[in-house]
């Protein structure tokens, strides 16, 4: 017999006993700055998936304008 194990969210006491034990590990002072640095983090991967996305897009369009010709 084969077991199979399911992963879900957690509800929400599990958050609550997820944010009480970041806060005994961090402290109050620090998870600010960790929410900072987390921000900035995805803020820049965004940029950089942006940026890539748009060559990409240039790229179609100049190879599209190419076989027109």
């Amino acid at each position: 017999m084969q077991t199979i194990l399911l992963f879900s969210m957690p509800g929400g006491g599990e958050w609550i006993i997820i944010l009480m034990v970041a806060l005994l590990l961090f402290g109050g002072k620090k998870i600010p700055e960790l929410a900072r640095g987390i921000g900035r983090g995805i803020r820049e991967f965004n940029d950089a998936r942006g940026n890539i996305e748009k060559e990409i897009q240039g790229a179609i369009k100049e190879e599209d304008k190419n076989t027109a010709k």
